[in-house]
């Protein structure tokens, strides 16, 4: 993910954390997925409002075509979740997701829409590979600040959260892609075979330790 995206989103998260404080979260490298520009599509009245950095409208990337980019991604990486996970009783898989824009909607809702709505293929996918033993890891870029409310949004849409790394204090040192590389090498160190890595950033895919990785759609950096 870009870095100056999240110079954007802690302010927006902050606000959003104060706005949320009554609610009961303060109470508790071979790439399947083609990473293609989108094509027209007539807007509709279904369709929700855009959302992009620094709330300017994502005018390039519709949000049905992106929900099918995304779509057919899944559609390739369920049959093979399947396919590895069969046979595999007491081994410790797991696969590593991003989350904006591959687990929650981002960039297609404003910040006060809270919590951010789930990416429905993925979130599927997720329940799926977790109801088959594998545990579901989201490596971010998010800042270490809002690590409880990024945890409480994931769960309070539905994903099972076996592990969420954010951007502590030395992390901001590394790269981007330097640092998910590392965590996904924690997450190995841990006894876990990283058989999916899913994200829709290269920084998010490269640096190996995952048996595949798929990439949804970020049409050239338009979507971050």
């Amino acid at each position: 993910m870009h870095a100056g995206k999240w110079r954007i989103r802690s302010v927006a998260a902050a606000a959003a954390l104060a706005f949320t404080m009554a609610a009961p979260v303060a109470a508790a490298a071979d790439s399947t997925g083609a990473d293609r520009p989108a094509t027209p599509a007539a807007a509709t009245a279904a369709a929700p409002l855009q959302f992009g950095h620094a709330s300017t409208l994502l005018a390039d990337v519709d949000y049905g075509t992106w929900q099918r980019d995304v779509a057919a991604v899944v559609a390739v990486a369920r049959p093979y979740v399947e396919q590895r996970t069969t046979n595999t009783s007491g081994a410790k898989q797991a696969i590593v997701l991003d989350i904006d824009n591959t687990s929650l909607e981002t960039d297609f809702h404003p910040f006060w829409e809270y919590p951010t709505p789930a990416v429905k293929p993925v979130l599927e996918l997720a329940r799926y590979a977790k109801s088959r033993g594998v545990d579901i890891f989201f490596v971010t870029a998010r800042p270490g600040i809002i690590h409880s409310l990024t945890d409480y949004n994931l769960k309070k849409v539905g994903y099972p959260v076996d592990g969420l790394y954010v951007r502590d204090l030395p992390d901001l040192f590394d790269e981007v892609s330097a640092y998910k590389t590392g965590k996904r090498a924690a997450i190995e160190a841990k006894g876990y075979t990283i058989i999916a890595n899913i994200g829709n950033n290269t920084t998010d895919l490269v640096g190996g330790h995952a048996e595949k990785t798929f990439k949804l759609p970020d049409y050239n950096g338009d979507l971050s």
